[in-house]
């Protein structure tokens, strides 16, 4: 696949200041976090940028009151502050009053392996999908997160969204004119077992993916970038051939992508086998790089794939 030349997270922020620079009532507040772009759009445009400094819970209540007086928000911080510190201020001021602020995060689950438990963030989606009001998107190349500044500025309540730091090969081409407003894509059908991922892990995907070919098993890949609301419609259609499916995700066992997979097919009765690979209920204690901590916690190719062998 063709590596992207550009940054996930400045993917975002470019769109931001394109965004910006047609509507005057777009603000950008930053808990005291930069990037390439960022330094841009502050320059560009300091009326409409705010950085509260380290102060998260003060970045969500500023976010909401400047909502309130009709501006479109973007919040950004790390993941785990931007969102469990913050929980409260995300119920309270955010949904409660279902405001158009969206939560930027960057940092998803071991991005900052180095810095430890404090800053992992392996059970954020568990935490913001139980709130009613919010829209949670983590998209898996820059295209699609380009995309989701635009959608996050068109649409009405708040978001919340995972960006990935550094290039990553691209899923999705710009000229494509891609619609992501169905919150899920099959990128490859496969006969024998579905793989249904989110962000980074739908790379890791297709690694599993090529390696299971090894094995004679034919896997398709769905990419479930819209988290919540979950088409659900759509995602039963697509795994409804499906012998297998798989969840694969950098987040907790519990309260993730594999826990809504399995939610949507208990509702409606759905006996397909289901195998969940995700992190186990435990803190990581070790500190290292994220690939590393993968090959610990078994979220490496050759981990997944043993997985999956020994279901089948």
């Amino acid at each position: 696949m063709e590596i992207s030349n550009i940054d996930l997270r400045d993917a975002f922020f470019e769109e931001v200041i394109s965004i910006a620079e047609k509507d005057k009532d777009v603000i950008f507040l930053t808990a005291d976090m930069g990037a390439f772009s960022l330094g841009r759009y502050k320059k560009e445009f300091p009326a409409q940028f705010i950085n509260v400094g380290i102060a998260e819970q003060c970045l969500i209540s500023v976010a909401a009151g400047l909502a309130l007086g009709g501006k479109r928000v973007f919040a950004y911080g790390i993941a785990p502050f931007a969102t469990m510190r913050c929980f409260e201020q995300i119920k309270v001021d955010l949904c409660c009053n279902n405001l158009p602020v969206t939560v930027v995060s960057v940092g998803a689950g071991y991005t900052y392996g180095s810095d430890g438990p404090t800053h992992h963030a392996t059970y954020d989606i568990a935490a913001m999908r139980v709130l009613p009001e919010i829209t949670i998107l983590n998209p898996s190349d820059s295209t699609m997160t380009s995309s989701c500044a635009r959608m996050a500025y068109k649409e009405d309540g708040p978001k919340y969204i995972r960006i990935e730091r550094g290039k990553l090969p691209l899923l999705y081409k710009d000229e494509d004119n891609i619609d992501f407003s169905d919150g899920l894509a099959s990128l490859k059908g496969g006969s024998d077992l579905t793989i249904i991922a989110t962000g980074i892990m739908v790379h890791r995907a297709f690694e599993v993916m090529n390696r299971l070919r090894q094995h004679s098993i034919d896997a398709g890949i769905i990419d479930l970038y819209r988290i919540k609301p979950v088409n659900k419609e759509l995602l039963l259609g697509l795994i409804g051939q499906s012998k297998n499916i798989v969840t694969l995700e950098e987040h907790s066992i519990i309260g993730g992508i594999g826990s809504i997979v399995s939610e949507i097919l208990s509702d409606v009765g759905d006996s397909t086998p289901l195998k969940r690979i995700a992190l186990s209920d435990t803190h990581c204690y070790e500190y290292g790089g994220r690939e590393w901590l993968h090959s610990i916690y078994e979220l490496d190719v050759d981990s997944i794939v043993k997985k999956i062998l020994d279901c089948s």
